[in-house]
């Protein structure tokens, strides 16, 4: 029999890995919650694997959508119309919040992006791009470019020009050295002073996650949105919310923003909005933005753009999100998570912060709670992560997939998940961090 596993390692690149010594789960199958490798161990996905199958996998609506306009149109260019593109974008006008109108479909969320950044500098005629250090827009160079996140630094030799980073609303660990709930908003004073020092009149947009993702799902204080959107509405900016991996239910909402009671002038969006069955990303822009192209020519253009598959897979799952009340449901999950991450936080020396918005949370690591020294550093290297390898190796072994980045562990589960799922997956999570409790209690022993 042929070695599947090992012809994966033999002739195909993983993404974000040296390629020597990998180990990776032999996927043979996948359902609701789970995903079930060739020797039948079943994983409890408890990261949707990468934050995007939010209604579950081998979802049967969303298959037969698939199959039925497979025996109709699968794929026609561009150019051409189709029902399932239509429709798609007719219910994402719906419900995608204010006067944000008309889609352009991509292939994901890098080239949405690229795409979103692409229209402001057109229709603002600026060229500057603001956005956060701490923050991951995508693996293309101009939106890798965009992300402050580490993994641009062996390509950043030719990134985008125009991109301004500013600093994060970090309000565990606040660069400006305030107390959380006691600050006068210095993060955003801050981006400010940084849109004076570059010139208003050179600034196409700020991009910010609708919530905050994959660098440490970093919440934003309770008017950060707002006010960011004053500033912007002050200088005549744009403003890009990032709904890649926060949108599509994730967040309680729709969309993430939604939660802050702003309108940005452009949305991405991919992974949920097809739960990665089929590939696709888009930009839902503002009127005014789509009006701009009613006597222009639109500059975006992509081979596979409004793919009639992708857009019936599309339709399909938000028909599930709304058949199944996954967006409302998902809200009552993450009360009942972040009150279950509340209790491991009392029991865990080693837990210094736990984050929740909907179903996208994270647990912060620390060596000690009082200096808040990471358990791993920012953008660590293999020396760095040999307590979180500990973590990382009990999850594997007790049958769990999850993101694990630095000293964080990721939680966001499909949509669909009971309250027994998260508890199981609690508990799992519960006997990793023993793990790396040890070298709280050696250094408090060593202090004493």
């Amino acid at each position: 029999m042929t070695n599947t596993k090992q012809q994966c390692k033999d002739f195909t690149l993983f993404s974000w890995s040296k390629q020597t010594g990998l180990d990776p789960i032999h996927a043979k199958s996948a359902d609701g919650v789970y995903v079930i490798d060739d020797a039948g161990k079943k994983y409890l996905d408890f990261s949707s694997q990468l934050m995007n199958v939010n209604i579950g996998h081998n979802n049967e609506h969303v298959k037969a959508a698939i199959k039925k306009q497979l025996d109709e149109v699968i794929y026609v260019f561009p150019g051409m119309t189709t029902d399932a593109r239509g429709q798609l974008g007719a219910k994402l006008a719906e419900i995608a919040p204010g006067n944000l109108t008309k889609t352009f479909f991509t292939n994901g969320g890098s080239d949405a992006i690229e795409n979103a950044i692409k229209l402001a500098r057109v229709v603002t005629g600026k060229h500057k791009i603001i956005s956060k250090y701490r923050s991951y827009h995508g693996a293309t160079y101009g939106a890798i470019s965009a992300g402050g996140d580490p993994r641009r630094h062996p390509v950043d030799r030719d990134e985008m020009p125009g991109v301004v980073h500013v600093e994060d609303p970090y309000c565990y660990r606040c660069p400006w050295g305030q107390k959380e709930g006691a600050c006068s908003y210095e993060c955003t004073q801050h981006i400010e002073r940084v849109i004076q020092f570059e010139g208003p009149q050179n600034i196409a947009a700020i991009l910010l996650e609708g919530e905050s993702g994959s660098s440490g799902c970093i919440k934003y204080p309770p008017n950060y949105w707002q006010n960011i959107k004053a500033i912007a509405d002050k200088y005549d900016i744009l403003i890009i919310a990032d709904e890649v991996m926060s949108g599509f239910g994730r967040c309680g909402q729709w969309f993430a923003v939604e939660n802050f009671d702003i309108e940005p002038d452009m949305i991405v969006m991919a992974k949920g909005l097809t739960s990665g069955y089929v590939p696709l990303g888009g930009v839902i822009v503002s009127s005014e933005i789509a009006a701009y192209f009613d006597e222009r020519p639109l500059p975006l253009g992509l081979t596979y753009s409004a793919h009639a598959l992708a857009c019936a897979a599309a339709l399909a799952t938000i028909e599930v999100y709304e058949k199944e009340n996954l967006i409302s449901g998902t809200r009552d999950m993450g009360e009942f998570l972040l009150d279950e991450l509340n209790t491991l936080k009392d029991q865990h020396p080693s837990i210094g912060d736990v984050r929740v918005t909907g179903l996208l949370a994270c647990i912060e690591l620390v060596k000690d709670r009082e200096t808040k020294e990471p358990m791993a550093p920012w953008n660590a290297g293999p020396a760095d992560m040999k307590e979180m390898n500990l973590v990382i190796a009990s999850l594997k072994e007790q049958g769990m997939f999850t993101f694990v980045r630095w000293n964080y562990i990721f939680i966001a589960p499909p949509l669909i998940i009971t309250k027994e799922e998260l508890s199981l997956g609690l508990s799992m999570i519960s006997n990793a961090i023993t793990k790396v409790d040890q070298f709280v209690q050696e250094k408090e022993l060593a202090v004493s």
